[in-house]
């Protein structure tokens, strides 16, 4: 196990300050999260995790990290905000606000380099992050050394990285996505919606690189080892991926639980930005049933950094329990 660049800073600097509506567009952009502070660290590089599963090696870049307040209006928005402090408090949290990471993964299976969202690209430097690409070169990678871009869904935090000064980011890669998920974010029908922000987004940021697209529907693999599992709710195509390689597994969740507390342990709670909240809450629990019963690893893409680890199955819901050495040995 690697842990590069962990450092012992404070999270919340002051260079980087930005209050953000939710979704909005930032030059294009579709953000799917509100925030009021970040850190802006550019000298230093982002951090960065890795380890092996199997033959294949993963690698988890932070691509920034924002702290945003009144955490009631974001989760349990079905609760009453002094319910969702509480549970925060219990959890030896603020109950006032929360920080959200993005944490892009780089999947090497030695045939393919296959990169797992995008991360929020240039637009997010003026927050602090649009760090994949930094934290790419640091293991080692170049943007031509990607061979599949997948996007596990279509919001601006996980698109914003395709493209780059006008021009696909990753020249010599193919994409995938989920083909509901593409469907309903191209579609005309969007505007003059709630969806509007996020459909300008799709359409500047992944509709130039469609004629590269592979769409994919539940079940259908990226390569094999890497199978599509259908999880929607939080948008209508959302897909998490099921990645295994000589006997070890890991289940890429994405945007499935947003919250390592909020949304694991209680998972029928609303969640602000899951577009249809029964079926968000309907999938997070067929998801995270799964990983609780099979005792398999999970990374999710808003989880504490380095944003790996387990569900141990409780009454209400899901114990977050982070990785440590279970893949070292």
């Amino acid at each position: 196990m690697t842990i590069i660049n962990i450092r012992r800073r404070a999270l919340l600097g002051t260079a980087g300050v930005a209050v953000l509506a939710a979704p909005a567009i930032i030059k294009g952009q579709a953000l799917a999260q509100e925030t009021k502070t970040v850190s802006n660290d550019s000298v230093n590089p982002p951090d960065l995790h890795e380890f092996k599963l199997g033959t294949f090696k993963v690698v988890v870049v932070k691509d920034g990290a924002r702290a945003s307040g009144a955490p009631g209006e974001t989760f349990g928005t079905n609760q009453s905000p002094e319910t969702v402090a509480a549970l925060l408090k219990q959890n030896f949290l603020p109950g006032d606000q929360f920080v959200n990471s993005f944490t892009p993964a780089l999947i090497d299976t030695g045939k393919d380099v296959i990169l797992f969202d995008t991360g929020f690209g240039e637009a997010g430097a003026a927050m602090g992050a649009g760090r994949l690409k930094d934290g790419l070169a640091v293991a080692g990678y170049k943007p031509e050394d990607i061979s599949i871009v997948v996007l596990t869904h279509l919001h601006g935090d996980h698109i914003g990285g395709v493209m780059a000064g006008g021009k696909p980011a990753f020249a010599n890669a193919r994409y995938v996505t989920g083909e509901t998920e593409y469907n309903f974010w191209t579609d005309t029908a969007r505007a003059g919606t709630p969806a509007e922000g996020n459909h300008k987004a799709v359409m500047a940021n992944v509709k130039p690189v469609v004629e590269k697209m592979t769409f994919l529907k539940d079940g259908n693999d990226v390569v094999t080892g890497i199978t599509a599992i259908s999880a929607a709710g939080h948008t209508p195509g959302h897909l998490v991926f099921n990645v295994e390689s000589e006997g070890k597994r890991l289940v890429l969740t994405a945007d499935t639980a947003n919250h390592y507390v909020l949304s694991l342990q209680r998972p029928d709670w609303e969640v602000r930005f899951d577009m249809d909240k029964a079926q968000a809450a309907a999938s997070r629990k067929k998801v995270f049933d799964m990983i609780a019963t099979d005792r398999v690893a999970f990374l999710g893409y808003h989880m504490p950094f380095p944003a790996v680890g387990f569900a141990e199955k409780q009454e209400t819901g899901y114990r977050f329990v982070p990785k440590s050495y279970q893949f070292d040995i």
